[in-house]
């Protein structure tokens, strides 16, 4: 039985359950029927008032993921600055509510609880250990959350979604495009640095799936989170003849291990997730060997992407916050607040702004273009948001410090692999 039969079976005794010690089935309207309407008919509930909509961001700030949270905030900023110049949502300005949890689980709980009864959904909660160290309670508060990890573990919760490509899928997409452009068969070894944890262990799922069925051999490396020196397991890799290497490790990490390899004489390909790299580590010594050795598969397109959605978030972002850097999580926060925007307008038309009405919204989202990266579907949680990848590489002439390599693209393993979840 995969997890998701498992899931679904305590889904539907949880659900049996419920409706003996409630008698479902009778005539009593249900809580979201119950709830406050405004004058216009539309029912509303935590976090709506006659004015505003307010949305919460669970965020790192000040922590390991800081660079990444604060421009994942920012582009959420900034769309949701143009949507209320527009004149927002349901005749309601949208106002965030956001919080930093510094990636400590503890101080994530406590900012939790004091913003739960203030925000109708948090389109923005980052870190794997955050997320389930909460997952009970956004499901009991029917909070509609966005995770701003791509771990397919999250899969199949009703309150819970991700957007683009899980981390699995997108390796299984970058190691196909690897071994099929650098010629790898039957036999083979492939190296494998990854991250313990959530984000390490789901991409390492999708690279022993690519592995075993083309009878290649990974030899696997787990690192821990304060790993720096990552020369010794490069060398390991060296000694037992890996052709390639895939890495999902934080981009300082990323750094190590490409800048070991190219000083100890391993002068073989990596393919890194998107999550681990940083523009910023073309400023350190490993650049060569970065610029060199190392390309990312990512589940949005690179900054350089020509086209007019990506040149508008571009200049936009240059002319809000001149001087910072551009990055991938400027396409992150735009697509997560843009597919909350869409949420809350489907909501409003159903005439349901309660919590119960704005996840019945979102699961209604199917083929949804944020217009950065692949369209969206949301219609069954059991399933990646999407299942297409780019190829970038580093680039230092560019905006994000990636050029684009190939274009969105999906392998046939992909849907194999999904009924294996």
């Amino acid at each position: 039985m995969t997890r998701k039969q498992r899931l679904r079976s305590s889904v539907v005794l949880t659900a049996a359950l419920t409706c003996v010690l409630t008698a479902c089935g009778g005539d009593k309207g249900t809580a979201a029927d119950d709830g406050p309407v405004d004058a216009n008919g539309v029912k509303t509930g935590p976090g709506i008032t006659d004015s505003t909509i307010t949305l919460g961001v669970l965020t790192d700030l000040s922590g390991p993921y800081g660079p990444l949270g604060r421009s994942v905030l920012q582009a959420e900023k900034l769309y949701v600055d143009q949507v209320n110049a527009k004149g927002g949502v349901c005749g309601r300005k949208l106002k965030l509510l956001v919080r930093d949890h510094g990636y400590d689980v503890d101080t994530a709980v406590v900012h939790y609880g004091e913003m739960e009864p203030k925000i109708a959904a948090m389109p923005g909660l980052l870190g794997s250990t955050i997320i389930n160290a909460l997952l009970d309670s956004i499901e009991v508060d029917d909070v509609m959350t966005t995770s701003l990890g791509y771990s397919s573990a999250l899969l199949g919760q009703p309150t819970l979604t991700t957007i683009n490509a899980t981390y699995d899928v997108d390796m299984i997409n970058g190691f196909e495009y690897l071994a099929d452009t650098q010629g790898l068969g039957p036999g083979d070894r492939v190296g494998y640095i990854y991250l313990e944890g959530d984000y390490g262990s789901n991409a390492r799922r999708g690279a022993r799936f690519v592995a075993d069925k083309r009878g290649m051999t990974l030899v696997e490396k787990k690192v821990g989170p304060t790993r720096k020196d990552l020369s010794e397991e490069v060398r390991e890799l060296g000694e037992a003849g890996v052709k390639a290497v895939l890495i999902s490790t934080s981009p300082a990490q990323t750094a190590a291990a490409v800048g070991a390899a190219a000083a100890g004489g391993l002068d073989v390909p990596f393919l890194g997730s998107a999550v681990g790299y940083d523009p910023q580590l073309l400023k350190t010594p490993a650049a060569p060997a970065l610029l060199k050795m190392l390309q990312l598969v990512a589940p949005t397109p690179a900054m350089t992407s020509d086209t007019p959605e990506v040149r508008k978030l571009v200049a936009d972002y240059k002319r809000r916050y001149p001087g910072d850097p551009l990055d991938q999580g400027l396409e992150t926060g735009h697509n997560t607040m843009a597919v909350a925007v869409q949420d809350l307008k489907s909501a409003c038309e159903a005439e349901d702004l309660s919590r119960e009405g704005i996840i019945a919204a979102h699961r209604r989202q199917k083929g949804f273009d944020p217009g950065l990266g692949p369209a969206l579907d949301f219609s069954d949680p059991w399933r990646p948001s999407a299942t297409q990848s780019y190829i970038v590489k580093p680039d230092r002439g560019v905006p994000g410090g990636l050029a684009g390599v190939k274009d969105a693209f999906k392998v046939p393993l992909v849907e194999q692999y999904l009924t294996t979840i």
